[in-house]
Formats: structure tokens, C-alpha cells, sequence
């Protein structure tokens, strides 16, 4: 690992808050993902059962 000297504390806290924050984008589009596919399923589920 190269030497940070005294910018160690501020280049890793900035690596770390963008990890952290791509890690809170993911989780939050997988659920929104799923939340999404059961709406449809249901809307496609309403719609076969009226046909």
C-alpha cells in the first residue's frame, strides 16, 4: 500500500464513503427491482384473470 503520509485519514474515509454509498445504490435498486416485478406480476396477474 503506498504511503498516505498525513492525507491517509481523508483519501481512505473518501474510499470508504464511496464504497459504502455504491454498496446502499446497489441494495437499494435490487429492491426496488423486486418490489417492481411483484407489482407487475400482479397487475399481469388482475389483468389474465378478467380475460
Amino acid at each position: 500500500m503506498p504511503d498516505l503520509g498525513k492525507y491517509a485519514f481523508a483519501v481512505l474515509g473518501s474510499y470508504a464513503a464511496g464504497l459504502a454509498l455504491l454498496a446502499i445504490l446497489v441494495i437499494w435498486m435490487v429492491l426496488r427491482n423486486t418490489a417492481a416485478r411483484k407489482r407487475l406480476e400482479q397487475i399481469e396477474g388482475a389483468r389474465d384473470g378478467q380475460n
